[in-house]
């Protein structure tokens, strides 16, 4: 095999050692900073095609209550809105719809006043839609006694909190000091989805 006059083995070998150690260590010491720039990409593109959110203080129920037509991005911690944002062709729909997957007995026997219902799909086939509504103070023990005859399995430790499975399709029902937060995954299911709604928007 020829080779290239002036080039000395002895140079080049551990040369291209250290240049492969250097590229290992930048690499390294970039992987803790690859979440914060993902969410900031996701930040930059939504902010890019949505209207700036309403003058919301992010994490507090009073907020979420008070202010009309409150945005999706406001809804989700960073880490949470990043997961979705970045889900491969998933499509986000923002808008003041009844909480989706509720039987109808249960939308009117609680009466919500819709903030904002925020819809992912992927492929058609994967979806979530949680829905934020203010409601009546005094609204958790007909929700609770609603939907339990609508069949889901509901508990008190912090505020009142309503499961129902059906297959793929599973729905949750969050309602505390005034808000509740209706949830419905079809073939989707991020990890905790939504206790870390709950917690981000009751702190």
């Amino acid at each position: 095999m020829a080779r290239i006059g002036g080039r000395n083995l002895w140079i080049a070998i551990p040369a291209g050692m250290l240049c492969a150690g250097v590229v290992g260590t930048l690499a390294y010491l970039a992987v803790p900073m690859v979440p914060h720039a993902v969410s900031w990409v996701g930040d930059m593109a939504y902010n890019a095609t949505h209207l700036p959110p309403p003058d919301v203080e992010e994490g507090t129920a009073q907020s979420f209550a008070t202010v009309e037509g409150s945005d999706c991005r406001a809804l989700y911690p960073d880490d949470l809105w990043s997961e979705l944002v970045w889900t491969p062709k998933v499509l986000l729909s923002q808008t003041a719809a009844a909480p989706a997957g509720i039987d109808q007995s249960v939308v009117d026997a609680v009466r919500p006043d819709v903030r904002v219902t925020c819809t992912w799909t992927v492929g058609g086939t994967r979806s979530i839609s949680t829905t934020l509504s203010a409601v009546a103070a005094d609204a958790a023990p007909t929700a609770k006694a609603s939907l339990t005859a609508a069949g889901y399995r509901c508990d008190e430790a912090d505020g009142l909190r309503c499961t129902r499975t059906d297959g793929s399709v599973v729905n949750e029902s969050v309602l505390r000091d005034g808000l509740w937060i209706t949830t419905v995954e079809t073939a989707w299911h991020p990890v905790d989805y939504s206790a870390r709604v709950a917690t981000h928007v009751w702190g």
